[in-house]
């Protein structure tokens, strides 16, 4: 049996790594699930809504991606959780995600071209977002990507405000 595209990108382990570079990259600010997936998706295809060279390739169906990246996106912080590198944390609006004291090291050790053209596009989304604010930030991916969730019939955003 062979490996798909998507078997090889979309692991808990890669979307793992990718939080704790992208959280690392916004501390002190926190993220809720939905703000994960969204942010997840956004470091991947960075080029879609303006931002540096993607990371993956631009492949048709791209957006549907966010549906099924929810449930990657959380075995990744529980195993990044579970590995010490990330934080769940209450606040008053439920739960949310940080990177802990350890993440820092951990992304600094991060040397593949891989690794450093994440560092870049988690760079550049965490300066977005805080020049933009969380919800300014999702209202501009909207503008670039639409409102996926009609494409799925819900009835409100994947993505969190």
């Amino acid at each position: 049996m062979s490996a798909s595209i998507s078997d090889l990108y979309h692991t808990p382990l890669e979307a793992g790594i990718r939080a704790v570079v992208v959280l690392e990259h916004l501390r002190p600010i926190t993220a809720d699930l939905s703000e994960v997936v969204l942010y997840d998706h956004v470091v991947v295809h960075a080029s879609d809504v303006g931002g540096p060279m993607s990371l993956h390739a631009a492949v048709s169906g791209r957006r549907g991606e966010l549906l099924v990246r929810r449930g990657i996106v959380e075995a990744g912080l529980d195993l990044m959780r579970r590995c010490h590198l990330l934080e769940k944390v209450a606040d008053d609006e439920g739960f949310a995600w940080r990177a802990s004291e350890e993440a820092a090291a951990y992304v600094e050790l991060l040397e593949s071209s891989y690794s450093e053209d994440l560092k870049t596009c988690a760079g550049w989304l965490a300066g977005q977002v805080r020049e933009l604010s969380k919800a300014g930030f999702k209202s501009m991916v909207v503008g670039h990507i639409g409102e996926w969730t009609e494409s799925f019939g819900h009835g409100t955003s994947q993505a969190g405000a």
